[in-house]
């Protein structure tokens, strides 16, 4: 029989923090998961999140991390076992929120016209992260590229610009409404080492946005210029699919530093494809790169590779346009968990970890991030 859920939490209460307390009795163990390790009853992989009350405070709580890793791992039955640490920022005591109000900060009006351009101040370059159609994995491209660079010691932030898809708040395992103090300025939220603004932050996660153009561009002017970014090294922007208003605002207001292309290699995704690359050279957007998700499948019984949306269409398509093939990246069912469970799969080890890692170190080896 399996370890239970109860079984964990049962262990990680014996961890007492230094303030008093424990990881439960404190309520800081987000998203916790128990799963069959490679088809093999009884042997499992258990999968949490610790959540530190602010980012200062969880820089301090390596050692915990690392204590409660070992504990689960010396339960009976547990093989691995994948711990990460977030935190949110600590919430101003003169906040709307503190007085048990809400922010009176509105998001979705119309845009104001801006005289210069919208890049926020503090922030060194912005990427944007595009593909021509959706399903092809960007989101999950760009969640796991922002935590791979904060590994390699870049300060990141990550802009969910699909207005309305936005994704980023479950796959980085954050759900707390924003801050705005004094309706003006937005406190970003924090979580595996990347600072974070969405539109689904805003909004009940089951809420439709039903907006017309000239919003969705006030909306991302507002995320742009009212969020409290601070100082950072580089600024992931999640792009919505296709070729709209997001973007045409995004690369003649913003200055992007350049763009990266996500694409599956069957022909119907990368027609749409092109015709994002299209855009970006119409609006003078350099583009960085292309990363080839679901490039093929390992199956986990026979070891056997499988191309299932096809094999080389990006690598054919970098090559043909003199662009780098920054990384093909496989369909991988842990990658697809990691995001439901809010802890992106390049905060952890594992090939996928790796494979995250490689692009980044290319990204900031050459410059680009």
């Amino acid at each position: 029989m399996s370890v239970t859920k109860e079984q964990v939490q049962a262990a990680l209460a014996r961890l007492v923090l230094p303030d008093g307390g424990d990881l439960v009795s404190r309520d800081m163990i987000r998203a916790l998961s128990i799963a069959d390790l490679d088809g093999r009853e009884g042997v499992v992989k258990v999968s949490f999140v610790i959540e530190a009350p602010s980012p200062a405070i969880a820089q301090q709580m390596e050692p915990l991390r690392q204590a409660a890793e070992k504990m689960v791992l010396s339960l009976e039955g547990v093989e691995e076992a994948f711990v990460a640490l977030t935190a949110h920022g600590p919430v101003p005591a003169s906040s709307a929120s503190a007085r048990g109000e809400a922010p009176s900060l509105k998001i979705g009006g119309h845009a104001k016209p801006q005289a210069g351009p919208m890049k926020p101040p503090g922030v060194g370059r912005i990427l944007a992260i595009a593909s021509g159609k959706g399903g092809v994995g960007k989101s999950t491209v760009s969640s796991n590229l922002a935590v791979a660079l904060a590994r390699q010691g870049r300060k990141v932030g990550l802009l969910d610009a699909d207005i309305y898809g936005p994704s980023q708040p479950r796959m980085m395992g954050v759900n707390t409404r924003p801050e705005s103090p004094d309706g003006k300025i937005i406190e970003p939220l924090y979580a595996h080492g990347v600072t974070l603004m969405s539109i689904g932050l805003m909004l009940a996660e089951d809420k439709a946005v039903v907006w017309r153009g000239p919003m969705l561009m006030g909306a991302l002017q507002q995320m742009l210029t009212q969020v409290n970014w601070g100082e950072l090294d580089v600024l992931i922007v999640d792009l919505p699919p296709g070729t709209g208003d997001v973007q045409l605002t995004l690369c003649t207001k913003a200055e992007p530093s350049g763009a990266i292309v996500v694409s599956t290699p069957q022909d119907v995704a990368l027609l749409d494809a092109r015709k994002a690359l299209d855009m970006f050279r119409t609006l003078k957007t350099p583009v960085l790169g292309l990363i080839e998700n679901m490039s093929f499948f390992t199956c986990p019984d026979c070891g056997g590779e499988h191309q299932i949306f096809g094999h080389g269409g990006m690598a054919a398509e970098a090559e043909a346009l003199g662009l780098p093939l920054l990384g093909q990246l496989p369909i991988d069912l842990d990658t697809r968990l990691a995001g439901d469970q809010g802890v992106p799969i390049a905060a952890g080890d594992g090939h996928m970890a790796e494979a995250y890692a490689q692009i980044a170190k290319g990204l900031v080896a050459g410059g680009m991030a």
